[in-house]
C-alpha cells in the first residue's frame, strides 16, 4: 500500500524532519515497524538551498561550446558541468552525464516547480540525509523504517518516466538472486533484484511530478527486508565502465 503525502511549497530553507512530522500528522497516517518512507530528492534540495539563479552563472568557454552543440543555454550547460564528474555526450536539449555514479541527462538539475530562472541541484549528501531521518525516526516513534530518496528518469528508449532511488536507509537495496533456480530449475546467474529502485517507481507514481504537491510517501507490507546496517552508495550503482548501456552502446561499421 502507498500512501502519498501532501505539503505545502516551503520557501528558502527549512527543516525537513519536522516538516514530514507535520506532513503526516495532517494526512492521520501513524508511521508502524516496516514502514518505507519515500522522499522526493528536490523536496530535500529545497530544504538545502540547494536552488541557484542561473543569470547569476557566468559560462565557461568550455559550457559555450556545449550549449552550442547540444542547442542549449550556456549558462544551464556551465551548472552542468559543476554538477558532474564525467561527460558521456548528448543530444539537443540534453547532455549525459554522471555524478556520483548516478547517470543522468543534465546532472539531475530540475527547472520544473521553481520560479523561472531558477534551477534544482541534486541534495547534498543523500545517503547521510536518509540515514539521519533513518535515526530520528527510531528516536522519535521507535520503530524500524527504510527511507528512500527518490528521484524521476527517463529510461533508453522508453515513453516517459519512472521513479529511481538516488539514496537510501534502512532497507536491504538490492536482492541478490543469483544461484536461486528459475521455474525450469535453472540456476540464476546474475539476476540481482533492485528493491529499493522499484519501491521508488512504485511510490513516484501516487506521488505525482507535477502539481500533486505530494513530496511524500509512506509504503506499507511492502516486503523489503529493513535493516540497521550503513548503507553505501556503492551497493546500488556501479561505475560507468560496468554498465552493459554505456558498454554496448557503440555502432557497428
Amino acid at each position: 500500500m502507498v500512501l502519498p503525502i501532501k505539503a505545502r511549497k516551503e520557501e528558502g530553507k527549512f527543516d525537513l524532519f519536522d516538516t514530514i512530522l507535520r506532513c503526516v500528522d495532517e494526512s492521520k497516517i501513524t508511521i508502524e515497524n516496516g514502514d518505507i518512507v519515500v522522499i522526493s530528492s528536490k523536496y530535500i534540495s529545497n530544504s538545502q538551498g540547494r536552488l541557484l539563479d542561473s543569470q547569476n552563472i557566468t559560462a565557461s568557454k568550455k559550457a559555450v561550446s556545449l550549449a552550442k552543440k547540444f542547442h542549449m543555454e550556456p549558462k544551464i550547460v556551465e551548472i552542468i558541468l559543476r554538477e558532474s564528474d564525467i561527460i558521456f555526450g548528448g543530444v539537443a536539449g540534453f547532455v549525459i552525464t554522471s555524478a556520483d555514479n548516478i547517470l543522468a541527462p543534465n546532472a539531475g538539475i530540475d527547472k520544473s516547480n521553481v520560479k523561472k530562472g531558477k534551477v534544482v541541484l541534486y541534495p547534498n549528501e543523500p545517503y547521510l540525509i536518509a540515514e539521519q531521518l533513518r535515526r530520528k525516526f527510531f528516536l522519535k516513534f521507535s520503530v524500524h523504517v527504510g527511507v528512500i530518496i527518490i528521484d524521476s528518469r527517463l529510461m533508453p528508449s522508453r515513453v516517459g518516466t519512472i521513479g529511481v532511488a538516488i539514496a537510501c536507509a534502512g532497507i536491504e537495496p538490492v536482492s541478490d538472486r543469483r544461484a536461486e533456480k528459475d521455474l525450469d530449475g535453472n540456476p540464476l546467474k546474475v539476476t540481482f533484484q533492485a528493491v529499493a529502485d522499484n519501491l521508488a517507481s512504485i511510490a513516484n507514481h501516487k506521488m505525482g511530478e507535477g502539481s500533486e504537491s505530494q513530496p511524500f510517501a509512506i509504503i506499507k507490507n511492502s516486503g523489503a527486508i529493513i535493516t540497521d546496517r550503513k548503507i553505501s552508495k556503492n551497493e546500488m550503482a556501479i561505475s560507468h565502465d560496468q554498465c552493459v548501456y554505456i558498454r554496448g552502446l557503440t555502432k557497428f561499421k
